[in-house]
Order: structure tokens, then sequence, then C-alpha cells
């Protein structure tokens, strides 16, 4: 096994295996971290002083992978940890992301998707952000959340607030919608996320569902409001997507989502894509960092 070191902010990173292909399209370790290294700068902002879970693929993502929250013992000392939602033997360690170094290390391992929770490991229980979730049942595909998502935003703008959409990466799409106060739970994300949902039952019959069961859903997009439980994890913005190619959830912009859902555009970018548009734009999913918002108050 092939193994090489490399200096990143002053740390000392070992490699392996660097031309193993990780995509069926070809993409390889060596793409996957340097896609990684690149693309830190805007992604650990989102990550930093999180408790993360992986989903790792090393036999590639054609494979079913396995998702890993407890961090590995074997990690080098500087990658820090975080005690986050545990099991029946009590709290886990999961691995924390607030280096380039640690993404390069994570990366590695082949570590191809990066699953946030809503909150940061100091205070679990106030969530940073509100998050909706939009699952089409085929043939409902992208355009059809991207509708969704716009009659979201005219009932959240209806109430003061805001939210900024990411692409899942796979085919779906997601609206965070920032809080960053102190007076918001979980449990009360979950139940403004679902109210929202059944408002867009009412208005779009047979066009979307808060019902998890996958027999409802043909033809619907669900609006997962469960994604906002204490102990749930959504793909992190920037995460590479264990699809065929090294697709990205990648943060878009409000005209992207009103062209898509007008002429059916499909929301898809590759880690080159993301790259590309980063140094266009930045980090068009900076705001949900700093944002304050906050929820309405139950029958106010």
């Amino acid at each position: 096994m092939s193994s090489v070191e490399i200096e990143v902010g002053g740390r000392q990173v070992s490699l392996s295996n660097l031309d193993k292909v990780l995509y069926p399209s070809g993409f390889t370790k060596a793409q996957v971290i340097d896609y990684m290294a690149r693309i830190a700068p805007v992604a650990i902002p989102h990550l930093t002083g999180r408790a993360l879970t992986f989903r790792r693929y090393p036999d590639g993502t054609d494979t079913a992978g396995f998702f890993e929250k407890r961090c590995p013992g074997h990690r080098p000392e500087w990658v820090d940890v975080a005690l986050g939602p545990g099991d029946r033997k009590g709290g886990i360690h999961y691995c924390r992301i607030d280096e380039v170094a640690s993404m390069v290390w994570a990366a590695n391992m082949a570590a191809i998707e990066i699953h946030a929770p809503m909150a940061l490991a100091d205070d679990l229980a106030t969530p940073r952000a509100l998050v909706f979730d939009f699952d089409p049942g085929a043939p409902a595909a992208i355009a059809e959340c991207c509708e969704v998502a716009l009659a979201v935003r005219h009932v959240l703008d209806s109430v003061g607030l805001r939210g900024w959409c990411k692409t899942s990466g796979s085919k779906g799409l997601q609206m965070y919608v920032p809080l960053n106060t102190a007076g918001a739970g979980h449990e009360g994300a979950a139940d403004f996320a679902l109210a929202v949902g059944q408002v867009l039952e009412r208005q779009l019959p047979g066009r979307v569902t808060t019902v998890m069961a996958k027999a409802q859903r043909p033809g619907k997009v669900f609006v997962d409001w469960s994604q906002n439980a204490f102990h749930k994890t959504t793909i992190a913005p920037y995460s590479l997507r264990a699809r065929p190619e090294p697709t990205v959830s990648t943060p878009v912009g409000w005209d992207e989502v009103e062209a898509a859902a007008a002429r059916s555009l499909d929301l898809r970018f590759t880690s080159d894509d993301v790259l590309e548009r980063v140094d266009r734009h930045g980090d068009l999913f900076a705001e949900v960092l700093t944002v304050e918002q906050v929820l309405p108050t139950p029958g106010a």
C-alpha cells in the first residue's frame, strides 16, 4: 500500500492509495482529497465546532459504504472531537473538522459525505438553523422541489423570515432558515417546519406531503420536517455525495431556484463546477452562519 506524507497547515498528514478510483466516473481518491482541500476555506465555517458524522466509501461510491459517528481511535492527536448525541452506552465523541488538515485526513479515509447537525457541540439543545429538506418522489424531481421552496419562501416572507437554499447533491433541495439566537429549540423548529409543510399541503394539493410513509410520496415533494430533531444530521454544505459522479451539496441563489422551477433546469453541480462557482461568487451560504432570526410564537 503506497503512502505519502504531506504538510497541511503545519500538520503532517499521511495519504494512501491516491490512484484508487472512488467514483464509477473515474474520479480518484487523489481528486477527492484535492477537492476537499480546495473547498475547505468556505466549507469549514459550516463544519467547525460541530459533532460530525462521516459516510465512508473506502471501496468506492458504487458500494453501500458505512456511517461512522464515533471518531476513530487511530485519528491524529490534532483531530479534535466533540461529545454529541449518543447510544445506550452514553455520549459519543464525534470527529470535528476545524482546520484544513482535518478535512484532508477525513478525505484520505474516503469520508465522501460529511453530515452535520444544526446545533454546535457546545450547545446541543439550540439549533443554529432550521432546515426544510425537500425530497422528490418520482416522477417529481428537482424542479418540483424548487417550486415548493418558492412556496415556502412566500410563507416565510409573511412572518418576516428568510431562507437560503442548497442542492442535496443527490436528487433533492434543502432550505436553511438561520436562527443563531438562544431562543430556539429542536422541537420548536420541527413543529414550525411541519406547520409550514402542512400549509403547503393545503395550498398545493397532490403535490406536497409531510407524511413519512413512502407510499404517500410518488409524484409529490416530501417536506421532511423531522430533520430538525435533536439527533438528526443533514448533508453539509459543499460535501461530496456518493453518486456515480462527484456531485456536491451546492448553495444556490434564489434566481437559480426560480429558473429551475420555471424551466425544469437540473440543478446539478460536480466538484469542478462548485470550485468555479466559489471562485466567482464566494460562499452563497455565508449568511446562514450570521443572520439572527426568531421563529414566531405559536398562536401569535
